[in-house]
């Protein structure tokens, strides 16, 4: 009770809806990230989506290296361009024993009536063309055959039969490799649109959420992230994305998750973090990208997945925290996607960067004052109405409200 009255209160502001001031500032979404000292922007690393933003050019002997690793070109091209090549090799095949079919047929003479034809019914190209297609397929209408009379026409058959067979093997494994990939898994996990920073536990700590929108566990997942900017050397080499690891846990394992609800990755920022010099100012005005990566196995195919998206500066909201998303009803937990996106501000958070409340030896806030700004945000407004609090986990009427941890 004393907290409540000596704070000012919380303002609870969304993301959502600061988003748009972000866009208008080529902030958010695949927007451009201006260069240190330089109005020029150019292009983020990393986009939203997780796409690379990297073009590949002057690529020494690039269709020889991608020809030798055919199959993995097959798996990566686009569904329209597969088809099209199997489709392409089949109607090839066919139409080059064909051709040899009938290179036989004509200088064996089986076109003359009066001899024992190389292949039965086989009267000219099209005849050829068809006895072709019906051996590769096995089809097997019965009509036309191979006679004793050319061996060649009989080498040719099992040669035909065994390009058969390794075509259909290689369409098979390459269209179940295809549409077993793990690509599409990533459509259903889902970053926060900003990273905030904020105090936690009295310290400086970069934070951003990560959800699973399928009931699907992602096996072993873990996560990782790394800060890329620009930086000079002492001898003067310019490296224009240097990558540097942000730690999130490596040593004491928090950055293997148990992704069945939406958690907050935290990285605490202290002397051996690159963001120890960072305050709000520097924040306001400096340009770099935070890349995040979550990884895991897919629990129904075991196949692992990665998926990627990234912050810039303007991204990343100071003196923010995360909404509450999570909420016990009855027998069960209870997730709102509708705010994994917002945050709401925290006025008492310092200004200064870690290193500046390292030097000055500044106690950080109240146990009370988080308290209460925890309990700010939660009962801000209330989201259920009498149809919603009425409702357990199965959707039946329950007769009692959500319970709200304070």
């Amino acid at each position: 009770t004393t907290c409540r009255v000596c704070l000012p209160p919380v303002t609870v502001k969304s993301s959502e809806r600061d988003s748009d001031t972000f866009r208008g500032r080529g902030g958010m979404n695949n927007g451009k990230i201006l260069t240190r000292g330089s109005s020029q922007l150019r292009s983020r690393f990393v986009k939203k989506n997780g796409q690379c933003n990297v073009l590949f050019t002057n690529m020494a002997e690039k269709r020889q290296r991608y020809l030798a690793d055919i199959f993995t070109t097959c798996v990566d091209i686009r569904w329209r361009y597969l088809l099209l090549l199997f489709c392409c090799s089949f109607l090839l095949s066919w139409l080059f024993f064909g051709i040899i079919f009938y290179t036989v047929s004509l200088a064996h003479g089986d076109f003359e009536r009066s001899r024992m034809p190389c292949v039965l019914h086989v009267q000219g190209f099209v005849g050829a063309l068809l006895f072709s297609m019906e051996t590769q397929t096995t089809i097997g209408y019965g009509w036309r055959c191979v006679t004793e009379e050319c061996p060649v026409a009989i080498v040719t058959v099992v040669i035909q039969s065994i390009v058969g067979c390794i075509i259909d093997s290689f369409m098979i494994g390459t269209i179940m490799a295809k549409m077993a990939r793990p690509k599409k898994r990533n459509q259903t996990l889902v970053f926060s649109k900003n990273a905030v920073i904020a105090l936690r536990d009295g310290k400086l700590c970069l934070m951003w959420r990560v959800g699973n929108l399928r009931r699907s566990h992602i096996v072993e997942a873990h996560v990782r992230a790394q800060l890329i900017r620009s930086y000079v050397t002492a001898e003067g080499e310019f490296i224009p994305l240097e990558q540097t690891d942000l730690n999130v846990g490596y040593d004491e394992g928090t950055d293997r998750l148990f992704l069945v609800s939406p958690l907050v990755i935290v990285h605490e920022i202290d002397r051996d973090s690159p963001l120890y010099s960072l305050s709000r100012a520097d924040l306001e005005t400096d340009h770099f990208e935070i890349v995040v990566i979550l990884e895991g196995m897919v629990e129904a195919t075991a196949m692992t997945t990665q998926f990627r998206s990234s912050y810039i500066a303007r991204e990343i909201l100071w003196g923010h925290r995360f909404e509450p998303v999570i909420y016990e009803d009855r027998d069960c937990y209870k997730v709102d996607y509708a705010r994994f996106h917002k945050t709401y501000e925290v006025p008492s958070t310092t200004q200064l960067s870690a290193r500046e409340l390292d030097e000055a030896d500044l106690i950080p806030r109240s146990v009370s004052t988080f308290c209460y700004e925890n309990e700010a945000v939660l009962s801000c407004e209330e989201e259920d109405d009498g149809d919603k609090e009425g409702r357990d986990c199965s959707g039946r009427h329950s007769g009692r409200h959500r319970v709200t941890e304070k």
